[in-house]
């Protein structure tokens, strides 16, 4: 029988006082890319490192990801660089697999009503002590957001961190309508830590920073960004990704808005 043991304040993706960090490619592309990206986010003073093996694309044709071979790499290049990993995990079959790679297991918006996904992430999160972060749906309420998150506790004790990243309305310019009111409302109806993914709301890289000051202005635990070395010639969501110079930029803003609330950015 696996005993699970609970996670310590210092292993959490959210810390009191300070506003978490996450970031890394929309996809794992190769050791050289992922290895490169990793050394950006460790000299930008981060902890955590994404990175996509399994990719869900709305497009069949569409690069699908690495799978084995990039959970693998991400658990390299992470020891490699002293980072903590995160990756999405898409079908139930697969969760116990990734989470011997990597340390956070991320549920996408395609899978946030996918109840036996949900259930296996919470049974495997508790006994393998993971964190899961939990994404809306795009087209989803936050009732049916905070009712999926019941199926992942239901298991036992896990930190879940809920995620918005934009939801589906009549507005064509950004690629969703990122709801920062989902922000204050979470925090009055739940205790539980929220991040914004501003890179899949906007899916435009020069938006990608306004919409993070946003975020930590209105009381957002944390930010999980897209970041690549190379976006023009990135395989999945390029045209979304912050370079390193524009990461370093994101970081200086957002670290000053942190800083008016007495917070820290890691």
């Amino acid at each position: 029988m696996q005993v699970s043991v609970k996670k310590s304040d210092k292993e959490k993706l959210i810390l009191e006082g300070f506003v978490t960090i996450i970031a890394g490619p929309c996809a794992i592309e190769s050791w050289e890319q992922l290895d490169t990206i990793a050394g950006i986010v460790k000299k930008s003073g981060l902890n955590f490192l994404r990175g996509g093996a399994f990719k869900p694309r709305t497009s069949p044709y569409s690069f699908q990801g690495l799978e084995h071979q990039g959970l693998e790499l991400l658990n390299e290049v992470g020891r490699k660089y002293g980072l903590k990993t995160v990756t999405e995990v898409t079908e139930a079959e697969t969760v116990e697999e990734t989470a011997k790679y990597v340390d956070v297991l991320q549920i996408g918006t395609r899978n946030m009503s996918n109840f036996a996904l949900l259930k296996k992430v919470g049974k495997v999160a508790h006994e393998q002590n993971k964190t899961v972060i939990l994404k809306r749906g795009w087209a989803s309420t936050i009732k049916e957001w905070l009712l999926a998150v019941e199926y992942i506790s239901s298991a036992g004790d896990v930190e879940i961190v809920l995620c918005e990243r934009g939801i589906r309305t009549f507005e064509p310019y950004t690629r969703f309508t990122l709801d920062l009111s989902a922000v204050p409302v979470i925090k009055k109806l739940s205790k539980l830590p929220i991040i914004i993914d501003p890179s899949h709301a906007v899916g435009q890289s020069d938006l990608v920073i306004p919409m993070s000051r946003a975020a930590i202005a209105v009381g957002a635990d944390g930010l999980i960004v897209e970041i690549h070395n190379e976006p023009e010639k990135a395989l999945c969501d390029g045209q979304q990704s912050l370079d390193e110079k524009q990461t370093k930029e994101m970081l200086h803003q957002v670290e000053y808005i942190a800083k008016f609330f007495g917070k820290m950015i890691r």
